[in-house]
């Protein structure tokens, strides 16, 4: 039997809603990164993981990264997401 697909929805704190889907795959986490590149521009890094555990690692990740591609700063959210219709 398949597995059921479904839509997955991430809402940030500023406001920006994701939807991830139809999928069956048992996504718990979306994370995002907004890269400032300097002179106003923005570079934006996103994923959805299976694990709280898992989007953490990845803001270790943005600092390795930031360091590398010398961003000026960045923004680093983990949202938990919840399936929608």
């Amino acid at each position: 039997m398949a597995k059921k697909k479904r839509f997955l929805t991430a809402t940030l704190p500023d406001g920006y809603v994701k939807t991830i889907g139809p999928t069956s795959t048992a996504f718990t986490h979306y994370w995002r990164i907004v890269a400032h590149l300097g002179g106003g521009r923005t570079e934006v890094f996103w994923g959805h993981t299976k694990s709280l555990a898992e989007a953490r690692k990845k803001k270790t990740a943005a600092a390795d990264a930031a360091g590398q591609r010398g961003w000026e700063c960045y923004d680093f959210d983990i949202v938990e997401l919840v399936e929608s219709d």
